[in-house]
């Protein structure tokens, strides 16, 4: 067996805030947890912030929380925050294969067993560096270089799926932000001089034919709700059941699958709702806000509102005009532990609907975009998988980087 001692040290080196731009400087926050990378923070450090200097090839992992699974491979030079740890390859080692040790589950695991403190656990900083691994039986670099290679597809798919959904944004902002859908002749209709008419309850002008409506009036909302957990036969069959900690670790446009199922038993047992392909998610509680489109047949339990559409061709505007107007939806929320949405606060929630003509053309528009999306979904969820399983058969010595597996990235 070989220590992570070995093969990779702490970075010690400092850089001040003043001297780094806002994409290269990292924190616990813009590291993503399960292992989708990161993003850009929101804002830099004080001026004159001391900061830990990483550099392209280093391998950045969040040590708050360690069972969040937050790891960086760093593709520029910058600076980090203090709860970052960064990792460098010692000199003879590769830094893929760093990156790939330090991706394993086993690894985050080893992580949690000696972390310190309960509500935010950190990790020991002197135990991590005593995870041990197998002694390899083919070279660093190859492993290294197929999960890169592999985690560089994923990140890639990432992309295109962001660029998508700006699209998707942009030409909902173009069409029922500033009006300026496709009129009969196809120019932009507030542009061209469409006619607009004043909207005593908005309060503003909106086009002639469109209406003003409630939720209720172009979708039926339901509750969930959750089997009794001491049974466990109510839990483990072909139902599928989702929770808001599903949508919160997925981070998903769609949603087909949950972490645990329910079976038949469990869905008689209690007052959850079977909901058809293209509902609304809409997580009501802790927190609000969250919100997905189910692409198979499903139930919750009690945290979400569920939006059936009572036409084919409003299911992605509603899912848009909701994202648009969460903050006011979360204004609706009551309670003292927990903000809560109630059900007849959401049916009342105005909505203003376009005529069917245009809601046709934007379903047509914007599907092919959706489709597009959720085969990507699909695939990265495949990737991701396939990752997972790969590593720790790969450092164990029980598969081994060939052609085969090279050829199926």
């Amino acid at each position: 067996m070989t220590k992570l001692s070995s093969i990779a040290d702490y970075v010690t080196d400092k850089i001040s805030s003043n001297d780094i731009a806002l994409r290269e400087y990292v924190t616990t926050d813009c590291i993503l947890q399960n292992k989708k990378g990161r993003e850009i923070a929101t804002n830099l450090p004080p001026q004159s912030c001391c900061l830990t200097r990483y550099q392209h090839g280093d391998v950045l992992i969040a040590n708050i929380r360690p069972y969040l699974k937050k790891v960086w491979f760093a593709d520029i030079d910058g600076g980090a925050s203090s709860d970052v740890l960064v990792f460098r390859a010692k000199e003879g080692h590769s830094p893929s294969f760093l990156y790939a040790v330090l991706l394993q589950d086993s690894f985050f695991d080893y992580v949690m067993q000696g972390a310190k403190g309960s509500k935010m656990p950190r990790g020991d900083k002197e135990q991590i560096l005593r995870y041990e691994m197998p002694t390899l039986s083919c070279s660093e670099e190859s492993i290294g270089t197929f999960f890169l290679n592999l985690d560089q597809k994923i990140r890639l798919n990432e992309q295109i799926n962001q660029n998508l959904e700006a699209m998707a944004k942009q030409l909902y902002d173009y069409w029922f932000v500033q009006f300026d859908f496709p009129d009969e002749n196809g120019r932009p209709y507030k542009s061209s001089g469409g006619e607009m008419v004043w909207n005593e309850k908005l309060k503003r002008k909106i086009p002639a034919s469109w209406e003003n409506k409630n939720i209720e009036d172009i979708a039926d909302v339901y509750n969930g709700a959750t089997p009794s957990t001491i049974n466990e036969q109510n839990y483990g069959g072909d139902i599928v059941w989702i929770t808001p900690k599903d949508l919160s670790d997925q981070k998903q446009k769609f949603v087909y699958q949950g972490e645990r199922n329910i079976s038949q038993a469990g869905y008689n047992s209690c007052s959850t709702h079977l909901l058809p392909p293209n509902t609304i998610l809409m997580s009501s509680r802790a927190p609000i806000g969250l919100l997905s489109i189910a692409k198979t047949e499903l139930c919750t339990n009690q945290g979400f509102k569920s939006f059936v559409p009572k036409a084919e061709n409003i299911s992605t505007y509603l899912y848009y005009y909701l994202n648009i107007h969460i903050k006011q939806i979360e204004q609706l929320g009551t309670g003292t532990t927990f903000k809560e949405v109630s059900r007849e606060d959401v049916l009342k929630f105005p909505i203003l609907k376009p005529s069917d003509a245009i809601l046709d053309l934007w379903e047509k528009q914007v599907s092919a975009l959706n489709n597009k999306q959720f085969v990507i979904q699909k695939e990265n969820e495949f990737l991701t998988k396939q990752r997972d399983e790969l590593l720790p058969l790969l450092m164990n010595g029980q598969v081994s980087v060939n052609s085969d597996l090279s050829n199926g990235l």
